[in-house]
């Protein structure tokens, strides 16, 4: 019994456990110790909930660019980030210029629909030539060698647009149609962060069923099964590749108009941490898994809007809200070590074998 034991836990198995264990302990101590001050009230709450809402409606599209990539090819696109910025970043010039001539506030449903149609269609064009030109020709290679390639494409890409644009903020102009919010009782959602949930969720469970009941969508879950069998039974591996670039690419860019119009701020590196984060997120929902992509957003933007302050602020910590991303990673390390494969991933581990 004893080696049993000894056989299945080693030191370092214990180590994580005990560091698991510890994480808790200190969550559970920071959430008593800040509720019971009684600084924030109900309202507060759903305030921090409704933001972590929205940022991870953002995180939960980008997520799935990545999830797709590697449920399909097996390899982390680190270039969408890139592709998550490219749209934005340009319909921006769009936007200023039907800000500018009035044309947003006389006509706001087609002025913002142009934008989102503009930034959709370059972050796709930019993700199909990153396959295109990076990828393809290296798909026989070690994934080692489609890795870098990926990082060389995203700093390419990166200094590509501050050729073209600058290195400035280019600001986005505001919108009359999305000023005020709706309350109703302690709930209280500003236009912007009802778009944002709604919009995100839309484009989500339209992946969701078009992936799962389309023609494409089943001949894209058979490639991500076993490519050379596709092939074998007639499927055009290489068009459900594109198909799957184009599918995240339209994703990004729309994630990138919703990000812009919550911050207003745009940039050449604007798509670093959103990426980094929807990285994050698609890891702690189970990579190559499009809901636990989806759901791992959403539980990243709540834990780094709720977290901080919930976690931490009880313990005396002076800036708490500073620590957010050092929060959310530290949740990402918390759910791995007692869920190596995501919070969904093993779900579909089991289901496949």
């Amino acid at each position: 019994m004893q080696k049993s034991l000894a056989t299945r836990f080693t030191l370092t198995d214990i180590f994580i456990y005990i560091l698991g264990g510890s994480i808790i302990a200190l969550v559970v101590v920071g959430s008593i110790a800040t509720l019971a001050t009684g600084l924030y009230g109900p309202r507060q709450w759903i305030d921090f909930t409704i933001t972590g809402l929205t940022l991870g409606s953002i995180y939960s599209l980008i997520a799935l660019g990545y999830t797709l990539v590697y449920g399909i090819l097996r390899m982390i696109n680190f270039a969408h980030s890139e592709v998550f910025m490219s749209g934005p970043l340009t319909a921006y010039f769009l936007a200023d210029a039907m800000g500018k001539s009035g044309y947003l506030d006389e006509n706001p449903v087609l002025g913002i629909s142009l934008i989102f149609i503009l930034a959709i269609a370059v972050s796709t064009i930019v993700a199909v030539l990153v396959e295109r030109i990076a990828y393809r020709p290296l798909r026989g290679a070690p994934r080692l060698v489609p890795l870098i390639t990926a990082i060389g494409a995203s700093f390419f890409l990166q200094y590509a647009f501050r050729g073209f644009f600058g290195p400035n903020f280019k600001v986005y102009p505001e919108m009359a149609i999305l000023k005020g919010a709706l309350v109703l009782g302690d709930l209280k959602m500003s236009y912007i962060q009802i778009l944002v949930i709604v919009a995100a969720m839309l484009m989500m469970l339209g992946l969701n069923l078009f992936v799962q009941y389309s023609k494409t969508g089943k001949a894209m879950r058979a490639v991500a099964e076993d490519k050379e069998t596709a092939a074998l039974m007639g499927i055009n591996v290489d068009r459900i590749i594109v198909t799957t670039f184009m599918l995240g690419g339209a994703l990004a860019g729309a994630a990138g108009v919703l990000y812009a119009l919550v911050y207003t701020q745009v940039q050449f590196t604007m798509g670093f941490v959103p990426g980094i984060k929807a990285f994050t997120a698609a890891v702690l929902g189970g990579i190559g898994n499009i809901p636990g992509a989806m759901l791992g957003g959403l539980f990243l933007g709540v834990v780094e809007s709720l977290g901080p302050t919930l976690f931490l602020e009880g313990l005396q910590v002076p800036a708490p809200y500073q620590l957010r991303d050092a929060v959310a990673f530290v949740m990402l390390v918390l759910i791995l070590i007692f869920r190596p494969a995501g919070i969904l991933g093993e779900r579909l581990t089991e289901k496949k074998a």
